[in-house]
């Protein structure tokens, strides 16, 4: 891999965003490029960008997928609004995503796509790589299909799923760009396609096809080196919002000794939540995916009645319909944490599209006096503390406590230094101790205000609960 032969140019961080069709692999590359990212040392942030549209028609605008990575040595707060580098893979994602690249910037282009039924699918009257449009930028013209089918001809795969690799030949120019070593991707092509030896093989095969490629063509006569961020010691990982909520729960229930149950129905943005928790039957996790809203909710108050630590995720059109049992478990001075995971737009809305909108619903969104503590986290890995602390206070203090995310803080990811448990807040729940004389059900903490929790089957602690 020689560089030397290249002006460099020194940033200290780079924003890349990757565009084309659903189909056309743009999240995975740039998970990919995100995960380099991380192991390279750097800050960053995520912002992938779904359709919402269900299976868009092909090349149209509707369908087209996005993900932006900003990194760099600086602090990164944002995945950044205007990108350095554009990959877009067909003219739909050029004519969607030219607006947000910087003048001087960088387009990388797979001429292969840009012929005229897809230019008319996209609303080109011309073609934009040839009508002086793109005079202001760095235009890449790359045959990226063409080559990636060239570079694969020795295997024997068809053509269809040899020009499904056609991302890994965008993804090994952008390493070329930003002098990074190709070679960090095999193993993950190894772990992923563990079973199929030749779509390992394929993968390769492109990713250094596109590197040798950028290397060859004077439309990169220069490179982009960025130096790592100076980040303290510690254990990093990419994190996303929602793993990074489903292991703040996981944690408050380490650290509370409370088991933690998890009822809730499937819902965009907010699944992932459960997915992951599903994962950790080890640390004494139950998830229960429920029929619907309400049986999510009312399931996780029943848990709670049990002593567990209990949740419930969901989006806008969701806490709609829980707010009647939020009330109940308000009314029972029962813990509970409702996780929304905001979206764009009323009643069903955007599921893929992010928008705050549901801060005056989770204040005010029930009936009578019914008040409940709100947080909302502010970044991926905040959601892991705001995890935590919606738990802590949901159990120390006996109540529902909502916390707001976003889809955009969901699905977005940044560097995250994994905490030791040790380091973070105890959590003490208000527990009776079997036996004890002075129990009775409602009377509050003075100084928390809140009732003591009293476990069914605990002996000598019989009692009744209700919402009348």
């Amino acid at each position: 891999m020689a560089f030397e032969d290249n002006k460099v140019i020194v940033l200290n961080d780079v924003v890349v965003r990757f565009a084309g069709d659903s189909g056309d692999g743009m999240q995975l590359t740039g998970t990919l490029f995100s995960d380099i990212a991380a192991e390279s040392g750097y800050d960053f942030a995520t912002f992938p960008d779904y359709p919402s549209e269900i299976r868009a028609p092909q090349g149209t605008l509707l369908g087209v997928s996005g993900f932006q990575v900003r990194f760099g040595n600086v602090d990164i707060l944002t995945s950044g609004d205007h990108s350095d580098v554009l990959v877009a893979m067909n003219p739909a994602s050029l004519k969607t995503n030219l607006k947000w690249v910087k003048p001087g910037g960088t387009i990388i282009v797979d001429t292969d796509t840009f012929v005229e039924k897809s230019l008319d699918k996209a609303g080109y009257e011309k073609n934009p790589l040839n009508d002086g449009s793109l005079d202001d930028f760095n235009l890449v013209r790359a045959p990226i299909t063409s080559l990636t089918l060239d570079s694969l001809k020795d295997l024997e795969m068809n053509a269809k799923a040899a020009a499904k690799s056609r991302n890994m030949f965008a993804l090994g120019v952008l390493f070329f760009l930003f002098n990074k070593d190709y070679a960090a991707l095999d193993p993950f092509f190894e772990k992923k396609f563990a079973s199929k030896p030749m779509l390992v093989e394929a993968n390769k095969i492109v990713v250094r096809a596109g590197f040798s490629y950028a290397d060859t063509i004077e439309a990169l006569s220069a490179t982009i080196q960025v130096a790592p961020a100076k980040l303290e010691k510690g254990t990093y990982r990419n994190i996303t919002g929602n793993l990074a909520t489903a292991w703040g729960f996981l944690a408050a229930s380490e650290r509370s000794g409370r088991k933690l149950f998890l009822g809730s129905y499937p819902i965009t943005p907010a699944s992932e939540i459960l997915q992951e928790l599903a994962k950790h039957k080890v640390f004494g996790a139950k998830v229960f995916q429920a029929e619907d809203e309400i049986a999510g909710i009312c399931s996780s108050i029943g848990a709670s009645f049990s002593g567990s630590l209990a949740i419930t995720s969901t989006s806008g059109p969701g806490l709609s319909l829980k707010s009647e049992a939020i009330g109940l478990a308000v009314m029972t001075e029962l813990p509970i944490v409702v996780v929304n995971v905001q979206r764009g737009g009323p009643s069903t809305g955007l599921p893929t599209k992010s928008e705050q909108a549901d801060l005056l619903q989770a204040i005010y969104g029930r009936n009578g006096e019914c008040p409940t503590i709100v947080l909302a986290a502010s970044s991926a890995s905040d959601c892991f503390y705001f995890a935590y602390e919606a738990a802590k206070l949901a159990m120390e203090h006996m109540t529902p406590v909502i916390l707001l995310t976003d889809g955009s803080l969901a699905n977005g990811s940044e560097v995250f230094k994994i905490p030791k448990l040790s380091d973070l807040a105890s959590i003490n729940p208000p527990i009776v101790k079997a036996n004890d004389p002075e129990y009775k059900p409602y009377p509050t903490d003075a100084t928390k205000l809140s009732r003591r929790w009293a476990v069914p089957g605990a002996t000598g602690l019989l009692h009744r609960i209700g919402g009348l």
